[in-house]
């Protein structure tokens, strides 16, 4: 689990909520001092009492980003596959309450449009949880719990893109085209199927 020794205000922390919640539906671009006073129902220089500039609310807003997804990380006590369960779903439904989670880890796009402090921290996260997850999948694949003929930096990338299109679909606007979106419990099953041992009797 990501344990965050930075100091912050309950303050701080309600304007990066509002910051996450502009980018999410909006786009990063319209991340400004007077859209996000708009959005806390404050006067245009209010936020500039807790924070310099708008790259200082960025960086907040990547620390925070850390903070919730962070929080997902399962009991390590847990068995393998149970561990990537638990991480998948709670990943999802943090994704699914906070958009803009997930178009600042996914997208190139966005984490570009970011200040380079709030880019590295957003970057260790993505780090942190590929470690986390391979590890888990070697884990599994040594106990022969899944699959064992694909490396587990292989098997990777099904999970992280199944992560990624669930988050991309959560993050389209709720008055678009209508599209389907996935059970998350459901594509967990088909994931774990896809990693699941390879049946010899099959032709």
């Amino acid at each position: 689990m990501i344990v965050s020794t930075r100091q912050t205000t309950a303050k701080r922390t309600e304007i990066a909520d509002a910051a996450l919640r502009i980018i999410g539906e909006r786009g990063i671009t319209a991340l400004t001092m007077a859209t996000l006073a708009a959005e806390l129902g404050l006067s245009p220089g209010a936020p500039f009492r807790h924070f310099a500039s708008r790259d200082e609310i960025l960086e907040e807003v990547a620390h925070r980003v850390v903070e919730l997804i962070g929080a997902a990380f399962p009991d390590p006590a847990l068995p393998p596959l149970e561990r990537l369960s638990h991480l998948f779903l709670a990943r999802t439904e943090v994704l699914g309450r906070n958009t803009g989670c997930g178009r600042l880890i996914f997208s190139d796009q966005f984490a570009k449009a970011l200040p380079e402090n709030a880019a590295a921290t957003i970057r260790g996260l993505v780090r942190q949880t590929r470690t986390y997850l391979v590890s888990i999948l070697k884990e599994a694949s040594e106990a022969g719990q899944i699959r064992n003929d694909l490396a587990p930096e292989d098997l990777l990338i099904p999970v992280i893109g199944t992560l990624q299109h669930l988050a991309f679909l959560a993050s389209l606007p709720a008055d678009g085209p209508p599209l389907r979106r996935p059970d998350p419990k459901r594509a967990l099953n088909t994931l774990l199927t896809l990693l699941s041992l390879p049946d010899k009797h099959a032709n």
